[in-house]
């Protein structure tokens, strides 16, 4: 197995953690339990608001405004879920499905698929070879229609403004495809993906039942466009955190993923889920101590770890491709162009906690 991309050496993430430890407090592994209270809070906000809507309580003018605050609670939940299902909240299983169920609602995701395609499978497989979030290399792209299809219709890239797909419907269909193909890929028995079927059937119910109490029209804003707005909300992060990466043979959190960094007000509404290199770090720990992991990481390796703006990430997306010709080459196949993929400088000039908007790489600019 290679152990570096060209002069980049690559260590597993159990190398980073036995650095790290000694210098973190043992009060950051405790259990974000005060995190709890952001589910009844956008519960509450998505309660009113759909009744502000079906009951005519405000003017139809302010409806798509009222759309958008639902749609950030949708989100809201998605990122509470996302750290409740790792637990960094709570840590009874019982109270995890629970509870991750309410929070993955809005995308009628079940919180037992998540915690297989996304805890057990994703974390330890970033970007490597059969990571399920990964994008194709050119040789599968030549030899599956499915991956074709995804990235020539769907993908950010090449400059092609129908990938906006993929932030609108992205989740919701990522979701759902990897809940038809669990037992194929390998990561859930027949009962487990039985009970997630169940899960996720239960969210359907949920939704039809509101869409049969408050009508079409008004369930097209307090269900259908928040749900789409969430998914650019969800998306947005999700693609940034690891598509810009190399592909590598050994988990190796600061080269597979990039941080992103966002105002303060939507670090707070995301639960700092840019911090993901820091995140993929230490899973099982709140990301309200990523800023302290951060400054950890830069301490011990400021040339390896990566960051930029969500915008600047988003429109590096937009520029570049988002099949792998090689490890560290992304090639769009419509036209033959190439891109280096995102990776560490080679050398150890000093970088601040303070400054995390620049990126931190050698890339070339695409």
């Amino acid at each position: 197995m290679e152990t570096s991309l060209g002069d980049t050496p690559l260590y597993p993430r159990s190398h980073y953690v036995h650095e790290l430890r000694p210098s973190l407090s043992p009060r950051m592994f405790a259990l974000a339990r005060s995190r709890l209270a952001f589910i009844p809070a956008h519960v509450a906000v998505i309660v009113v608001a759909t009744l502000a809507i079906a009951c005519g309580w405000v003017p139809w003018p302010a409806v798509p405004l009222i759309s958008v605050v639902i749609a950030a609670s949708f989100a809201g939940l998605t990122f509470v879920g996302h750290e409740l299902l790792h637990g960094a909240i709570v840590r009874d299983r019982r109270w995890q499905h629970a509870l991750g169920w309410l929070t993955f609602l809005p995308f009628t995701l079940s919180p037992r698929l998540w915690q297989a395609w996304h805890n057990r499978i994703h974390h330890a497989k970033t970007n490597l070879a059969d990571d399920p979030d990964g994008y194709p290399t050119l040789e599968r792209y030549r030899a599956s229609a499915g991956a074709r299809f995804s990235v020539d219709a769907f993908s950010l890239g090449g400059g092609r403004w129908r990938g906006g797909l993929s932030l609108i419907l992205g989740f919701t269909v990522q979701s759902t495809h990897q809940l038809l193909l669990a037992r194929e890929h390998g990561f859930m028995s027949a009962q487990q993906r039985r009970l997630a079927v169940i899960e996720t059937a239960l969210g359907v119910v949920v939704w039809a039942v509101v869409a049969a109490l408050v009508g079409f029209v008004p369930f097209l804003f307090v269900f259908v466009l928040p749900l789409l707005l969430a998914n650019v909300a969800v998306m947005a992060f999700i693609l940034t955190n690891h598509s810009l990466s190399p592909r590598v043979t050994i988990d190796d959190p600061l080269i597979s993923g990039l941080s992103v960094t966002t105002p303060p007000a939507i670090d707070w509404l995301t639960l700092r889920f840019g911090y993901h290199v820091e995140h993929h770090l230490f899973p099982a720990m709140s990301t309200r101590h990523a800023p302290a992991v951060r400054a950890a990481v830069l301490a011990k390796w400021p040339e390896r770890y990566q960051t930029m703006t969500l915008t600047a990430a988003l429109g590096r997306l937009h520029r570049t491709a988002r099949v792998y010709l090689d490890a560290t080459t992304l090639i769009d196949p419509m036209t033959g162009k190439t891109f280096p993929t995102l990776l560490p400088r080679t050398t150890r000039a000093p970088v601040h906690a303070g400054e995390p908007t620049m990126l931190i790489g050698h890339a070339q600019p695409a």
